[in-house]
């Protein structure tokens, strides 16, 4: 995360195009507005563009703008968000949802720093900052021939890559506190969490991520009965994921107990790929496998 927060802050500095990549929840929409409002176009507008939920048949519009008439319904001008978003920045969040058509429209407009409403026979000139978000594989999708390559080198001036939150549970502490400020209130006055609680949600997977977490926090608020949240204020799911790695003080735990959850998370974590397993975990490929053989590994 260190080297995520140094790349924020150096691209704040300049205009270049930015690739934030990471599972959905990871942050990657406040990263960008991170980078925006740290700028020197802070004092302009980030417009947010979902490219997931935008209608394949009025995309265009919606990005380009359209002038009257130039199609059933269009019965006033309107302007995209892309001139809505001149001299600020343009954020494409789940930009490998876009429909390949639009694709190389988008390119256009990124080479030539210019827009065509839908219906208008000129161009429109715009200076805009394009930072875009996806949680695809986008080389493996420009291999596939449903991403412009030409499109992602132009996106990938530099890429952030953004890491799960089971990636980086020492900042558990840190987040839950955030979102003890941000949800508390004088009606739900929770501000402090139990070590207990703190050590379940520390052994939780966060398949959400942070969204998840917060989520978490602020359903706990909700629900607790008084200024410090405990194991019970946290959702069934989190008990049952967590207590096998719930280590209290008197509890006794042994050796091969906690190496077999560990080797098995690896080879979760890996999708199966041994080898990496074996790297993750710092042990060799054959034993590995002496060790999976042993905890009767099943691979489905």
């Amino acid at each position: 995360m260190r080297r995520v927060y140094d790349l924020i802050q150096k691209m704040s500095q300049t205009y270049s195009s930015v690739l934030l990549l990471g599972e959905s929840g990871t942050g990657k929409e406040v990263v960008a507005r991170c980078i925006h409002s740290m700028g020197p176009r802070c004092k302009k507008v980030l417009v947010p563009v979902d490219c997931s939920a935008l209608c394949s048949t009025v995309i265009e519009s919606e990005l380009f703008g359209h002038v009257k008439g130039s199609f059933t319904g269009a019965n006033s001008p309107k302007r995209g968000l892309f001139e809505a978003a001149n001299e600020g920045t343009v954020f494409l969040d789940e930009i490998g949802e876009l429909p390949p058509g639009s694709q190389a429209k988008l390119l256009r407009v990124l080479q030539q720093k210019e827009i065509r409403p839908v219906g208008s026979t000129r161009n429109i000139s715009v200076n805009i900052r394009v930072i875009a978000a996806t949680n695809h594989d986008l080389e493996r999708d420009v291999q596939a021939g449903t991403f412009r390559r030409d499109l992602y080198f132009r996106l990938n001036v530099v890429q952030i890559s953004l890491p799960p939150l089971r990636q980086r549970l020492t900042d558990i502490p840190l987040l839950v506190n955030h979102f003890l400020e941000k949800h508390s209130d004088h009606v739900q006055p929770a501000r402090t969490i139990s070590e207990e609680a703190l050590r379940m949600l520390q052994a939780y997977n966060w398949p959400g991520n942070i969204r998840e977490l917060e989520n978490v926090i602020e359903r706990a608020i909700a629900l607790g009965c008084g200024p410090t949240l405990d194991v019970g204020d946290l959702p069934p799911a989190l008990h049952s994921a967590g207590a096998p790695w719930l280590l209290q003080e008197n509890d006794l735990f042994r050796l091969k107990v906690v190496e077999r959850r560990v080797i098995f998370q690896a080879v979760r974590e890996t999708r199966g790929d041994k080898v990496a397993a074996a790297n993750l975990l710092g042990i060799g490929k054959t034993t590995l496998y002496r060790k999976l053989k042993e905890y009767s590994w099943d691979a489905s």
